[in-house]
C-alpha cells in the first residue's frame, strides 16, 4: 500500500510539474519584443459617477466635475483620444431610416440631447442637428456643456473621412442583421476597412458582417462566451479551441489570472491563432463597461503584457503608459 501512495504521489508531482512548466509565463523569452496597445472607449469622454450602473440608466447625470470639454463619439474626442496614444477608439453606430451610421452611445437621444426618441428610428439629417451635450450634468445644475455640443454627431462616414492615426473598434447598437450587412456594404471601400479594427455588440449583426467582409474580426456576447469557456477547460494542454480562433477576446482583470498561461503563454496561444487579448477593468457582476481607468489598475497591467488595455480615461492611462510601458 505504501508503494502505491509513493507512486501515486511522484505521478501527482510530475503532472503537477507538466501543468506548470506548460502554463508558466515565467518560462516565456523573448518578451522584449511585446507591443501593449491601448484601446479608448468612446475616446476622450465624460464620466459618469452615478450609483445607477444598469445599461436603462441615463449617464449623462451625474458626471465627475468637468476637466475638459469633450463629448464622447464625436470627432473631436476621437482625434484627442489618438494624440493621447490610443491605437483604437471604440465608437457606437445605429442604422437610421435613411441608412446612414450616426455614431451615438445610447438606443434613445432623450438622455444626453434635447432630442426625444429612439435613435434608429429617426433620420440622421434630424440627429445632426441635436445638442449632444444637452443633459449633461456634473452636479452644478448648470449643464456646462449645453449648447456645446449642436451638431456634433458624426455619421461614421464622417469619421472614416477625417483620416485618423488610429482604428476604430465597431459596437453595433443593434440586434437587427441588416446593420451588419449595411456596414459590410460601406467597408467594401478598402479605405473605410482599413481604418476598422474589429466589430462587436449584437450577435446577428457582428456574425452578418463578419461574414461579408473577409478577414474581418469581431464578438458578440455568446461568442465571447463560448470561446472563454472552451479555454478553460482546454487551455491547459495548450490547445486552442476553434471558437477561439481569428476573433477577439475581453478579459476582467481580476478573473485573468484564473486563465490558463496567463499572461504571457495566454496571449501567445491567442496570438499564434488570429486572435487578440483585451485586457478591460475588474468585472463586478454589474454589466456596466469597465476599465483600466487609474494608476491602480494601470499597475497591476503585467509588465511586457503583448495585448490591447480598455480604458475609459486615455486621458489618465495614455501619459501613464508613455511614461512607464514604452
Amino acid at each position: 500500500m505504501l508503494q502505491v501512495l509513493k507512486r501515486f504521489a511522484i505521478g501527482m508531482t510530475l503532472l503537477i510539474a507538466a501543468l506548470w512548466a506548460g502554463n508558466s509565463s515565467s518560462l516565456v523569452s523573448g518578451l522584449e519584443q511585446h507591443k501593449t496597445r491601448l484601446i479608448a472607449h468612446r475616446g476622450v469622454h465624460q464620466i459618469y459617477v452615478g450609483a445607477d450602473r444598469s445599461n436603462s440608466a441615463c449617464h449623462a447625470a451625474p458626471v465627475a466635475p468637468l476637466r475638459h470639454n469633450f463629448i464622447e463619439n464625436t470627432l473631436p474626442s476621437m482625434k484627442e483620444a489618438f494624440r493621447l496614444g490610443a491605437d483604437v477608439v471604440e465608437i457606437d453606430v445605429h442604422l437610421t431610416t435613411d441608412r446612414i451610421f450616426a455614431v451615438f452611445h445610447d438606443w434613445t437621444v432623450d438622455c444626453r440631447t434635447d432630442g426625444t426618441g429612439v435613435t434608429r428610428q429617426q433620420r440622421f439629417a434630424d440627429l445632426a442637428m441635436l445638442d449632444i451635450g444637452y443633459h449633461y450634468d456634473d452636479g452644478s445644475e448648470t449643464y456646462p456643456l449645453r449648447g456645446r455640443g449642436v451638431g456634433l454627431m458624426p455619421s461614421l462616414e464622417q469619421v472614416f473621412d477625417q483620416n485618423s492615426t488610429g482604428a476604430f473598434l465597431i459596437n453595433f447598437k443593434s440586434r437587427r442583421r441588416e446593420d451588419g450587412l449595411a456596414l459590410a456594404t460601406l467597408l467594401d471601400n478598402p479605405r473605410h476597412l482599413s481604418q476598422v479594427y474589429g466589430v462587436y455588440g449584437g450577435d446577428a449583426p457582428t456574425q452578418a458582417a463578419i461574414a461579408q467582409v473577409p478577414n474581418l474580426r469581431g464578438f458578440g456576447r455568446m461568442s465571447l462566451r463560448t470561446c472563454l469557456l472552451h479555454y478553460a477547460v482546454s487551455g491547459w494542454s495548450g490547445y486552442m479551441p476553434p471558437s477561439c480562433h481569428n476573433t477577439i477576446v475581453l478579459i476582467p482583470q481580476n478573473y485573468a489570472p484564473l486563465l490558463w498561461g496567463w499572461p504571457h503563454r495566454l496571449t501567445r496561444r491567442f496570438k499564434a491563432v488570429g486572435t487578440d487579448v483585451i485586457l478591460v477593468g475588474p468585472y463586478d457582476g454589474s454589466g456596466f463597461a469597465s476599465g483600466i481607468d487609474n494608476a491602480t489598475t494601470f499597475d497591476k497591467v503585467p509588465v511586457a503584457f503583448d495585448g490591447y488595455i480598455w480604458t475609459n480615461r486615455i486621458e489618465v492611462i495614455g501619459p501613464l503608459h508613455a511614461v512607464n510601458r514604452n
